[in-house]
């Protein structure tokens, strides 16, 4: 179907750019670009529920530094 569209110039620039880039038609970015932007909208993603299993204790022992790895390893490996 053919229509007429008016299109921000920087905008057409790069989506024209993209498509001498790719090798692509500027109908074809277009349409690709729409699909997307629709598609998104159309189906938000919805996050799955997870439950978290958890202990009991007295928490992280004093001096564990949770953000480094290698410490936790070697508090691990003793």
């Amino acid at each position: 179907m053919r229509t007429t569209v008016r299109l921000d110039d920087d905008l057409l620039a790069q989506a024209k750019r993209e498509a001498a880039d790719t090798g692509r038609t500027l109908t074809a970015v277009l349409e690709d670009a729409l699909r997307e932007s629709l598609a998104r909208r159309a189906s938000p993603a919805k996050a799955k529920s997870i439950r978290l299993k958890t202990f009991k204790g007295e928490g992280v022992r004093a001096g564990v530094d949770l953000d480094d790895n290698a410490s936790l390893l070697n508090l691990m490996d003793s």
